[in-house]
Order: C-alpha cells, then sequence, then structure tokens
C-alpha cells in the first residue's frame, strides 16, 4: 500500500479511518465496471464518522483541522475518487455553518445545522442551472404562511445520497439558501450524470415541484445582485478537486506497483525477466512516485492557508488570507493537473497490453482525473494569475464589474 509522504497531525484518525479506506477501496473496481452507485461507501463514511469530522469539540464532535481533514480526503480519493466528489457539498455545508457560530445572532440555526450532521445527516447541493447565461430561476415563493420550492437543477452532486439538499432560490430581490430533505414530497433526482469518468458522483438532475418548507429551512438570505464570490469558498472548492486528483495519483502509483511486481515478462525480451528489475520500468514507477508527491505536497500547502482563514473567520476576526489561499489553490491547479494527467497516461508504459485489460480498469484513473480537470476552466485561471501578476486584478473580477454596472444602471439595488 502506498501511504502518504506528507506528516500527520492526528495519526488517531489517520489510522482509524484507514481500514474504511481500504475496504472501500476493495469495492472500487466491481462498481467501475457495473455502475454501482456509493450507497454502501457513503454508509461507511457515515457510520464511521468521517461525514462529521469538522463537527466543533463542543458540539460534540471531533474538530479535526482543516489541513488534516484534506490529507484524509486525498487518502479516500486514493480509495475511490468518486467519494471525495459525492460528499464535498456536504463539507462545504458544514464550513459555512462553523464560521456563523460566531454569529449566533444572525444565524442561530447553525447550532442546530450542526447538531444535525453530528447525528449522521449527510448534505448534497443543487445550485447550478442550465440556460443561455449564468442565473438562478428556481424560486421560493410564500403563501398562506407557508413556503413553496420550484425549479429545476443540474450537476446536483452527491444529492442521490443525501438526507438534505443545500439549494440557491429566488424571492423579491433576494437569494435565498434553503435547506431541503430528500424524502420532502415534490423531490425528484435523477442519476442522469453521464460524463466518461466520475461516474458514481451522482452529478444528475433535481427537481423541486411545490415543496413546501418551513421557516427553519431556510438557513442564509442575500441580495440577489450581491456576487455570488466568497473567496475562501472558492479555494476550499478548488481544493477539495485538487485533493480528488492526488488521491489519483495515489492511485495510480499503488495499482501500478501491484501490476509490476509479480510480473514475469518484459515485452521485446527472451525468456523469462522481472520487470521489477527493468530500468526503464524502474523509471516509469520513480516518476510516477514523484508526481503523486508533487501533487499531495500543493494540496497540502493550499490546506494550510485555507487553514489560516478559517480560523480568522471562525473567531470574528477580519479575513486577510482567503486572497491568498484562492491563489495558491488556482496556482496549484496550474501544476496538480497536467501532473496527474502525466501520470494517469505514463502508468501504461509499464505494463504493454496487458495493462490495458478490463479487469483492472486502470483507464478509470485517466477518465477521472480528466472529468475533474474539466470542472474549472485552467485556461481560463491561468489568464487570471497572468493578469494579476501583471496589473494586481483580482481573480473573477467580471463579477464585481458586473455588479457594479448593474448597480449603476438600476441604483435602486445598491440600497437593497
Amino acid at each position: 500500500m502506498v501511504q502518504s509522504t506528507l506528516p500527520s497531525q492526528s495519526g488517531t484518525a489517520s489510522s482509524r479511518f484507514q481500514a474504511v479506506f481500504d475496504h472501500i477501496a476493495a469495492g472500487a473496481i466491481n462498481r467501475e465496471q457495473n455502475r454501482i452507485l456509493a450507497y454502501d461507501a457513503v454508509e461507511e463514511l457515515r457510520q464511521s464518522g468521517f461525514t462529521a469530522l469538522r463537527i466543533p469539540a463542543e458540539l460534540g464532535g471531533q474538530n479535526v483541522s482543516l489541513q488534516e481533514t484534506f490529507r484524509l480526503l486525498v487518502k479516500l480519493a486514493a480509495a475511490d475518487s468518486n467519494l471525495p466528489q459525492i460528499i464535498r457539498a456536504h463539507f462545504a455545508f458544514v464550513e459555512g455553518e462553523r464560521q456563523h457560530l460566531t454569529a449566533a445572532a444572525t444565524r442561530p440555526s447553525a447550532i442546530k445545522w450542526l447538531e444535525t450532521i453530528q447525528a449522521g445527516a449527510v448534505f448534497g447541493a443543487a445550485m447550478a442551472e442550465l440556460g443561455n447565461a449564468t442565473e438562478t430561476t428556481t424560486t421560493l415563493t410564500h403563501k398562506d404562511g407557508k413556503w413553496y420550492l420550484n425549479g429545476t437543477k443540474y450537476y446536483s452532486t452527491g444529492s442521490i445520497y443525501a438526507d438534505w439538499i443545500a439549494v440557491v432560490a429566488l424571492h423579491d430581490d433576494k437569494r435565498y439558501r434553503v435547506a431541503v430533505p430528500t424524502t420532502a414530497a415534490g423531490v425528484t433526482r435523477v442519476d442522469d450524470w453521464d460524463g466518461f469518468g466520475q461516474r458514481l458522483t451522482g452529478s444528475g438532475t433535481t427537481l423541486f415541484e411545490n415543496v413546501e418548507l418551513s421557516e427553519e429551512q431556510i438557513y442564509h438570505i442575500l441580495p440577489k445582485d450581491d456576487s455570488p464570490i466568497d473567496r475562501f469558498f472558492t479555494a476550499f472548492y478548488q481544493n477539495f478537486h485538487l485533493a480528488t486528483l492526488a488521491g489519483i495519483a495515489q492511485a495510480a502509483l499503488r495499482e501500478t506497483i501491484e501490476f509490476v511486481r509479480p510480473r514475469t515478462r518484459v515485452f521485446g525480451v527472451p525468456g523469462q525477466s522481472l520487470p521489477r528489475e527493468d530500468p526503464l520500468v524502474q523509471a516509469v514507477v520513480g516518476r510516477l512516485s514523484s508526481l503523486a508527491f508533487a501533487a499531495e505536497t500543493l494540496v497540502d500547502r493550499v490546506s494550510a492557508t485555507l487553514e489560516q482563514a478559517s480560523r480568522l473567520r471562525e473567531q470574528g476576526l477580519p479575513d486577510t488570507v482567503s486572497q491568498q489561499a484562492e491563489l495558491e489553490a488556482f496556482k496549484a491547479q496550474q501544476v496538480i493537473i497536467p501532473l496527474v494527467l502525466e501520470a494517469t497516461t505514463s502508468l501504461f508504459e509499464v505494463g504493454g497490453a496487458s495493462a490495458s485489460s478490463e479487469k483492472r480498469r486502470l483507464d478509470r484513473f485517466w477518465r477521472n482525473a480528466r472529468v475533474l480537470a474539466s470542472h474549472n476552466p485552467a485556461i481560463k485561471r491561468a489568464r487570471e494569475l497572468g493578469d494579476w501578476e501583471l496589473n494586481g486584478t483580482p481573480l473573477d473580477s467580471s463579477w464585481t464589474t458586473k455588479a457594479k454596472a448593474d448597480a449603476q444602471a438600476t441604483p435602486h439595488l445598491a440600497s437593497v
């Protein structure tokens, strides 16, 4: 088993979950070959307490640090890269509620939601919509003292495995975030994600048809035209993908070693030979090892910066770090994506045609990495990083520019 080269803040946490990761890894190829949705794996994470890693100690939780959490997520991704993506929105929800514990006057529901997760609830999210422009058309209406949710969301990652779904909807020029039970009447979850990788993430369509909600299920309200950009969560979500990619590199190295060690023949060499003693095979494996190390190290750097930003926010102090975390996350993206794509392609150099056997499904590593790499436009981020270095232009400045233009065009919105 390939082990992480990074130190663990909590050896106990790492060792406690390793048996869970090993069991998840043992079923990964079967799930991939037969498209078996990962309900059992998600349930293992729930039962083990993994989904409650970040619940604060005062609420009975483990309060595992953010940096250690990302280290564990790399290990989980090495077991099955679908799993970190499935629970990505869940961990983001926890992080948001943690940061609102210091603002009990404005978000008293934070304790309730964190206690719900500590008791075992898993969250998914339904935020994205399809259309000609980036906008929210899902609506929340208030009638006869009741709230009703209507709309269709796409790329609802993790929601088919969840107990609750975090949804964004509009009502009276405000953007509402609401928590919806997956069992509520009018909620339909469709497993129609058709990507060639990350096939089991449940990133399908969710429909809401006159779903009745209580006031308590509304947990956040913002003016509709406020910028949706939060630099901490931009970096947080991105680092989830980077941790998953780093885990894929670890898995590619692990299964390449497992493939090579027992073999007794190298193509084009007469008689019996041991590939593990072949200098060319050793060079490939050595390169894979270095790529996996580099990816994991970069994730850990971003995680450390996110940890600093998180502590400032939780203490109610000015957040002077999240912009740095965002920059680091997108710089890391530029390096990690090509490294992992190289690793998941070059591993086939060690085994010839036999490495392409569907019994091993070594192709899943490249397919999963390629799909993950497509979730965020790396080429766009490269340009933005260059603009930042040359001109000091903040990342995602287009959102700020649009918000200012909208406010000038309709001045009344500026005072909402």
